[in-house]
């Protein structure tokens, strides 16, 4: 047992950003602050067999990569770990874990470590789910992320990773909930920033006194944001008020434009998203005349920018809604010609049902946390060069799953790792969002 009187010595950081480190007994232990190479004294909060965590309470070491938060919050809010490590060590850290799982679960080494894409460590948020929270004992409104290790709404007056202009919303908005006859029955508010206007969705557990209509409709017109309301589940989304400007991004390299709700799945960080899409479609290289697959292929994220190199796309999502609004960006650019959709469950597939999609020549991987399992094994499956592609890029957002996936592809569907890095889509978490090449 760690006692508090303990120097302990922290070797490095693990999945969730924790300092590791041992104690005399040699037994794990996980310390919240703590950074490699420091000294530190730890107030034990968990105990188990094999390992222990805490957090750090007194330092005798400090670590040459650590720096002083930008957020006054920090600590206390719930939404960053890692702002106390530079931003440069930040995405050295993830990308020894994208190695480290490579090695370790899918015993796979890139030929080549691609250099890290990297954009502004903050101010980058550009979709946020707030929990809002009425404290009648106080009589005030918390509008936030939760606390560390909480349930509680964190007291927050500012938020450094949010975009300036919605971090200013967060003192008014709380003014606004606190005004409203339905204070205690709106939990949440999400957040989305398009390129010419930002939506706030409100969740809303009654319906909305026409009092409280109103005060949404003024506070609107004072700080220029979108309403849409939310009385139940995601698809009952819908426009406080029909007009103004629709949300959308744009892939300027590519001159597309991207329209979106803001419910739909999009890339909480749309400068390093423009990045990481010219570089998966650079790695893809599609030729004028091949056909390419983008499976998980979401509103079209990358299959509209591939559809301006390529002969023809096939974009392949599990949701016929999103299916549907992949088409309408399709073709809202032009290209409904070379850009086709269809639904499938992805995690059910098979070696025979690739046949069914035909050959083409390069495929677009882009799957949730739990990555792309069934269709790395109908590839394994699969006959020896039949509807197989001769090139692989796989965007992740989970090291673990991607090196599970890696190790199929390599080690049983043909294929080499020819390059892999991490994409830092979040700074100051430790979420590892990464890209790999296979080729075959």
């Amino acid at each position: 047992m760690t006692s508090a009187d303990e120097w302990l010595s922290v070797e490095s950081l693990d999945l969730e950003g924790q300092g590791v480190a041992h104690n005399a007994a040699g037994k794990v232990v996980f310390v919240e602050g703590a950074l490699p190479g420091e000294q530190v004294r730890v107030a034990v909060r968990r105990r188990k067999n094999q390992w222990e965590q805490g957090e750090l309470v007194e330092l005798r070491r400090e670590s040459s990569q650590r720096v002083v938060p930008a957020c006054p919050h920090f600590g206390h809010c719930g939404g960053c770990k890692l702002q106390h490590l530079h931003p440069g060590a930040q995405v050295a850290t993830k990308q020894r874990a994208l190695e480290d799982a490579l090695a370790h679960l899918g015993k796979v080494r890139p030929e080549r470590i691609l250099r890290p894409i990297e954009g502004p460590a903050y101010g980058y948020r550009y979709r946020a789910r707030l929990s809002v929270r009425w404290v009648a004992k106080k009589g005030t409104v918390l509008v936030g992320f939760h606390e560390r290790r909480s349930s509680y709404v964190a007291d927050m007056h500012s938020c450094a990773v949010l975009p300036p202009a919605v971090s200013a919303l967060l003192m008014p908005l709380r003014e606004l909930i606190g005004a409203m006859a339905q204070r205690d029955r709106l939990p949440q508010i999400e957040v989305a920033v398009g390129e010419d206007v930002t939506a706030l969705v409100l969740r809303h557990l009654e319906p909305l006194v026409e009092s409280d209509v109103q005060h949404l409709r003024d506070f609107a017109r004072e700080h220029g944001v979108q309403w849409w309301l939310q009385p139940k589940g995601p698809d009952s989304v819908h426009r406080l008020d029909p007009e103004g400007a629709p949300l959308r991004y744009r892939l300027a390299q590519f001159g597309l434009v991207m329209p979106f709700r803001p419910t739909d799945f999009t890339q909480v960080n749309h400068a390093v998203n423009e990045v990481l899409v010219s570089r998966a479609v650079r790695l893809l290289d599609p030729q004028p005349g091949d056909r390419v697959i983008d499976w998980f292929c979401g509103l079209g994220n990358f299959t509209l920018p591939i559809a301006t190199r390529a002969a023809e796309v096939l974009g392949i999502e599990g949701s016929e809604v999103l299916v549907q609004r992949a088409r309408d960006n399709a073709a809202a650019n032009g290209l409904a010609g070379r850009a086709s959709f269809a639904a499938r469950n992805l995690f059910e597939l098979g070696a025979d049902d690739l046949a069914a999609y035909g050959l083409a020549q390069r495929w677009l991987v882009d799957p949730p946390r739990e990555g792309a399992f069934a269709l790395a094994k109908a590839l394994a499956d699969a006959p020896e060069a039949e509807h197989v592609p001769r090139r692989i890029v796989y965007v992740s957002c989970n090291p673990a799953t991607l090196a599970r996936d890696a190790g199929l592809l390599v080690h049983q569907a043909g294929y080499r790792c020819a390059a892999a890095g991490v994409v830092n889509m979040f700074p100051h978490t430790a979420h590892v969002e990464s890209i790999a090449v296979f080729d075959r």
